[in-house]
């Protein structure tokens, strides 16, 4: 029975040292990962907003604390979710707490009766005659051990006793850590949605006064349209050189392959389809690219903003002024860097007017496209790795140094949703 109690004991004790192992990373993770997420969100507050008054800067400004807001949200949304993470711990810590308060209780049940036993038999003689009073040699030796394991046991007990009272007040400070861990999460919560209300405020301001200047605002986006257009198609006939190249290879892959069939003996392979349009390496590579969906690296260094989204969509507040972006724009601070999102192959660095920049780079099936660089690190040909730096990203001086890279993602002629391939 002693040592069934003892073995209880182990146990519990053990499971107790696992739950607090758990629960402590948790607290300390949450605090870490607000700690980094903090200072993204000061670093993108340093972005430059532009401070001119004609419509293009206006508009850039919109678009710029637009993306701020966004980036806003997604933190206050990232908050709520860590407080209802630390609810649960909260719950499962107060839990753990109980059952160590009700283990210490029984454990203290057991000490006092075990105490006010040895009171009524705690004279030597009581001892010795219950030793000697055995019928056998045998039975005086277990009687005698009896005595020594039962001194051993209490003494076991106390301890037990000092232990438990340990964790207990250590599980405490512990409910207590994260209850002033969700605390300072729901403060936060509230200042980023007072900062969040005040952005608000703002682009309202701004969308007002935009709306008085509707003709210079269409002329503005027809300007924009007309320089993007001249920019796709000039892409778009790259990406279709650099498709019918790998057609050509794939062709020629086959060729050799069924040239050395025959020449084996071997049954010859049946012909290339017209979809077989990538060699065996290319076909790998892709097959690499796209197992990496949602988890390639931003093609910018350095803290970033969102500030024009895929696809076609009107302006929020400007039903009027609608906007088709064939990739995403992305600002960061001045001296930002275009990186390459995967391994691959730079198959064009392409002049733009300007004096500015673009590369293309293509990852078996799949093409990565970098413009409005003021200078660039690679040349045509050159194989590059994952975050190598392609070109440092123009910084408008006459627009306070605003500095927007425009990245574009195609799986050969298709247009991709860049947002659905990086990891934010």
């Amino acid at each position: 029975m002693i040592k069934r109690f003892l073995l209880l004991l182990l146990v519990c004790a053990t499971q107790s040292s696992v739950l607090w192992a758990q629960s402590t990373p948790l607290i300390r993770q949450l605090e870490n990962k607000r700690s980094d997420l903090q200072k993204q969100i000061a670093e993108k507050e340093t972005i430059l907003k532009t401070t001119k008054k004609d419509v293009g800067s206006q508009m850039k400004a919109l678009s710029t604390l637009t993306g701020q807001i966004e980036e806003r949200k997604r933190y206050i949304a990232d908050i709520t979710g860590d407080v209802a993470l630390l609810d649960r711990e909260l719950i499962a810590l107060q839990r753990q707490l109980v059952g160590l308060q009700n283990d210490l209780k029984e454990k203290k049940n057991h000490y006092a009766s075990s105490v006010k036993y040895l009171r009524s038999n705690r004279s030597i003689q009581d001892k010795l005659m219950f030793i000697f009073s055995a019928q056998n040699l045998a039975q005086t030796y277990r009687r005698l051990r009896y005595v020594q394991e039962y001194a051993t046991f209490q003494r076991i007990q106390g301890e037990e006793i000092k232990r438990k009272q340990e964790e207990v007040t250590a599980k405490r400070r512990q409910v207590e850590s994260a209850k002033a861990s969700k605390q300072k999460l729901l403060e936060e919560r509230e200042r980023e949605k007072t900062k969040l209300e005040g952005q608000e405020k703002e682009k309202q301001k701004l969308i007002s006064n935009l709306r008085k200047k509707q003709r210079a605002i269409q002329n503005e986006v027809a300007k924009k349209r007309k320089e993007s257009q001249q920019l796709n198609a000039r892409i778009d006939r790259l990406i279709a050189q650099e498709v019918e190249k790998a057609r050509k290879r794939a062709e020629e892959e086959a060729r050799k392959k069924n040239a050395a069939s025959r020449k084996s003996g071997g049954k010859t392979p049946a012909k290339s389809t017209g979809s077989y349009t990538l060699s065996k390496e290319d076909v790998a590579l892709s097959s690499d690219f796209a197992g990496n969906r949602g988890r390639l690296p931003m093609p910018i260094t350095g803290p970033y903003i969102i500030t024009g989204q895929f696809g076609e969509h009107t302006v929020e507040g400007l039903s009027y002024v609608k906007l088709d972006n064939k990739g995403i724009d992305i600002q960061g601070k001045q001296g930002a860097q275009a990186r390459a999102i995967f391994n691959g192959k730079v198959t064009a660095v392409l002049r733009l007017g300007d004096g500015l920049f673009g590369v293309l780079v293509r990852h078996g099936g799949y093409f990565s496209v970098y413009t409005n660089l003021s200078s660039v690190s690679v040349k045509q040909g050159a194989d590059v790795s994952t975050k190598q730096v392609l070109g440092t990203v123009f910084s408008d001086k006459s627009d306070n140094g605003r500095t927007v890279l425009h990245f574009q993602l195609r799986k050969g002629k298709e247009k991709l949703n860049p947002m659905l391939w990086l990891n934010r």
